[in-house]
């Protein structure tokens, strides 16, 4: 009985507390900023992020996303902006997770927090979010030749990697005491029809974790030796090692610290082709079996979260310079990263999911007693019960890099079936030229396009 007063009136409590959190469709929101993305109209991307989010006060995805669409748009500065009051709000909430909402849960009971869904609390970011901000941060630098302002940037990346590391260890130490006092270990593999299979692809399970990403630590090493700090510059390449033993182009990077330095005519140019859009996140139903004290079955539908990758853009294999063709190495995924994110995350998520299932079916079950000729052994379909698929959608997902040396001067740079060639032009003795590929569009910005501001090609028929 106590359950069955309580369920309603603090489910009233936290919608009122979270505004409209429970009922904003984030998939919709996102699916017409990128549209307009993708249609090369940042103008109209930006105009619909705001549009989303009138309210004075702005969540964490509105800053994660709105400050992706501007630096493909090449308004750097206003996209560090943006960015950097997404990394003061990490900041701030780091040490806490208290809401008022939180407050008012903690208040009901320590079981309580997992009666409401996922999708009401306050997002915070994903670890691998977090991480990411501030490596797109760095590769805004990069893009003006800002080495030293990329290199700050960097070293908030290696800080919030450790703080993370800690964080998610007393947790995951917390979720295995708690299911140890239960009693009651579920894991994703047992539950009748998810797609486990997305959980087990070997680029998931290669990965040492869902936040540490190889690509940064060997920006860190591009971007320390560029500086003329070799001894940085190695610990960062020898993480990027450690975290994908498997590429040789890491491997190359360590080695090369040791080679004769640049001809005075010379560059070392990293080319990074930056494509697609971070997986978006989906609900799917779930039938798990409740077996009360009574002897009852009952089956209650809860949800959990999948991963849908983005198919909007077509592979690309090659970047052209000078008519010469280089292969490009994937050197990050994010849908990788966050889909180890799901898989770390899912006994976590199986644990509040799996107590509000034995709530709802213990509901079930009291009224099954009073009428039995009601009984019902499945429980009704509760519209808050959906999986939060809340994610920051507009990261790129793929990045790819080379790395060669050119002639300092003028080149001319393009992608497979992308139409007349980018101007480029390469003036520092180490250069970062950044392109960003999304649908057939490529966005190319940076000082190296100065010729061309803003630059926006339509691409036919990319492959």
């Amino acid at each position: 009985m106590r359950h069955r007063l309580l369920l309603p009136l603090l489910i009233t409590a936290v919608v009122q507390l979270s505004g409209c959190a429970a009922y904003r469709n984030y998939d919709l929101e996102l699916q017409q900023t990128t549209d307009q993305f993708k249609a090369g109209n940042i103008d109209g991307a930006l105009s619909v992020i705001e549009a989303h989010n009138p309210d004075p006060e702005k969540d964490l995805l509105y800053y994660f996303e709105k400050g992706a669409v501007l630096s493909a748009g090449g308004e750097f500065a206003q996209s560090q902006t943006t960015w950097r009051s997404a990394e003061q709000m990490i900041i701030e909430r780091q040490d806490t997770i208290e809401t008022t909402g939180d407050k008012l849960l903690a208040a009901m009971g320590d079981h309580w927090g997992s009666i409401i869904n996922d999708k009401l609390r306050r997002y915070d970011g994903y670890d691998y979010e977090k991480v990411m901000l501030t490596t797109q941060m760095a590769l805004n630098q990069l893009a003006q030749n800002d080495f030293d302002g990329a290199r700050a940037d960097i070293r908030k990346t290696h800080e919030r990697e450790a703080l993370i590391a800690r964080q998610r260890e007393l947790e995951y130490e917390k979720i295995e005491e708690t299911a140890k006092a239960q009693g009651a270990r579920v894991h994703y593999k047992d539950l009748q029809g998810y797609p486990v299979v997305m959980l087990e692809s070997p680029a998931v399970i290669a990965l040492k974790n869902g936040y540490q990403s190889a690509f940064s630590h060997y920006l860190a090493g591009f971007t320390y030796e560029a500086l003329g700090e070799k001894n940085l510059a190695a610990p960062g390449y020898r993480q990027a090692i450690e975290l994908r033993p498997d590429m040789a182009f890491f491997q190359q990077a360590l080695r090369d610290l040791d080679s004769p330095g640049l001809k005075a005519d010379e560059s070392d140019v990293l080319i990074i082709v930056q494509s697609g859009l971070a997986p978006a996140r989906s609900s799917v139903r779930v039938p798990y079996p409740v077996k009360l004290a009574d002897g009852q079955v009952i089956v209650a539908n809860i949800s959990f979260p999948v991963m849908v990758p983005d198919t909007s853009t077509p592979p690309i294999s090659q970047v052209s310079i000078d008519g010469r063709q280089k292969q490009l190495i994937a050197v990050n995924s994010i849908t990788d990263m966050s889909l180890r994110t799901l898989r770390d995350d899912m006994p976590g998520i199986i644990q509040r999911t799996t107590y509000r299932a034995f709530l709802a079916a213990d509901v079930q079950g009291t009224d099954n007693r009073r009428n039995p000729s009601k009984a019902s052994y499945v429980t009704h379909w509760d519209g808050f019960e959906q999986a939060d698929t809340r994610t920051w959608r507009t990261l790129p997902n793929l990045t790819q890099v080379v790395r060669l040396r050119l002639k300092k001067g003028e080149h001319l740079i393009s992608l497979p079936n992308a139409g007349a060639p980018l101007k480029i032009r390469i003036d520092q003795n180490r250069q970062m030229i950044g392109l960003r590929v999304l649908g057939e569009r490529i966005y190319a910005n940076g000082s190296a396009f100065q010729a061309i501001p803003a630059l926006e090609t339509r691409v036919s028929g990319l492959k």
